[in-house]
């Protein structure tokens, strides 16, 4: 994979819409230009895509318009990095669109996550590491403060080549959503129990692989699947997904089509994000065991549950395709090398 140049104070970053266009709407601008302002607090300058701020409508209705910000942005010479507004649904009806060469030939930090992964699945077929981790809105942009610890990481992955390091679990953690709309909602946050030990055991190591259970469903513009056996092949996997919509029932379609793909063989460890705040994550981890370990034969296969990542506050950030150990004994997940250079 390759990674892309590390940032310095001073650098461009290039804002873009390549799902939802909520970013230019007149009820959510404020929170827009508050983003600008904290990445302006860390010495980087940020830069409009062209078409990314031409409200909800009209990027709904021009997917081609949202490629050609995504493509501008990595073209662009002055831009070192590019990050989504906020994610959506509709970011595979950017793929007919996408030319390879401007991406290929400009390697830079490219940083989103929910819908956002069409695109990091798009640039991993290119070769490219990309970043499941803060998009503008929804992360830096939380309404009273950008949480410290998604700060302290999006520094450290950012603008520091060496390794990531040791993940620690975070103090407090929210998966309420806040407001665009009411400056004055915050979210609620909650003592982070940490993370939660699942199944398996010993400490495993593979590159990061991973996303949302959209994964399962995405296609490539000739119809072939996104992703295929080679992705999983010696990865520890990520898993998230928005809270409200990941019960039970919904995991478990998740992860037998992990097994029916025989992507769940090729797995070397699964971590798991944040699930759903008000249940207990007791079923959660009976619904794994019974599929991972019973129904497909993988009782040694650590997983790890209760991470910061994905759909709730703080998070860390995942590069794709760098090298992770999972130590399941010990309830340790490390990111063993850098995502930049």
């Amino acid at each position: 994979m390759i990674k892309p140049p590390k940032l310095n104070k001073g650098d461009t970053v290039a804002a873009v819409s390549p799902s939802w266009g909520c970013a230019g709407a007149p009820r959510v601008k404020w929170q827009y230009r508050l983003g600008c302002a904290r990445l302006n607090e860390l010495g980087l300058e940020v830069v409009a895509a062209p078409n990314s701020l031409r409200g909800t409508a009209y990027l709904k209705n021009n997917p081609e318009a949202r490629a050609d910000d995504l493509m501008w942005a990595f073209e662009n010479k002055n831009v070192k990095a590019v990050i989504a507004n906020i994610g959506g649904n509709d970011s595979v009806r950017l793929l007919p669109y996408l030319k390879p060469e401007p991406f290929i030939e400009n390697p830079k930090i490219f940083c989103g996550y929910s819908d956002i992964m069409t695109i990091h699945l798009y640039l991993w077929r290119l070769g490219l590491s990309t970043f499941y981790g803060d998009n503008l809105l929804t992360s830096i942009a939380e309404n009273g403060r950008w949480h410290p610890y998604s700060r302290r990481w999006f520094v450290k992955t950012f603008f520091d080549a060496s390794p990531l390091g040791t993940i620690e679990p975070s103090d407090e953690w929210s998966f309420s959503a806040g407001s665009r709309t009411d400056r004055a909602s915050l979210k609620t946050y909650v003592p982070n129990p940490g993370c939660q030990y699942v199944q398996g055991r010993g400490r495993v190591s593979g590159k990061l692989f991973g996303g949302h259970a959209d994964i399962r469903t995405l296609r490539a513009p000739d119809g072939s699947a996104l992703v295929e056996r080679k992705d999983f092949e010696g990865s520890i996997l990520f898993f998230e997904d928005i809270p409200e919509l990941c019960d039970v029932e919904y995991l478990t379609v998740f992860l037998d089509w992990l097994g029916q793909s025989g992507f769940l063989e090729a797995i070397r460890g699964m971590i798991i994000g944040k699930l759903r705040s008000p249940d207990s994550f007791a079923p959660f981890a009976e619904c794994i065991r019974s599929i991972v370990s019973d129904k497909y034969g993988r009782p040694d296969l650590p997983v790890m549950s209760g991470l910061n990542f994905g759909h709730s506050s703080p998070t860390f950030i995942l590069p794709y395709g760098a090298e992770a150990e999972l130590d399941i004994d010990a309830l340790e997940f490390s990111i063993s090398e850098s995502g930049v250079v």
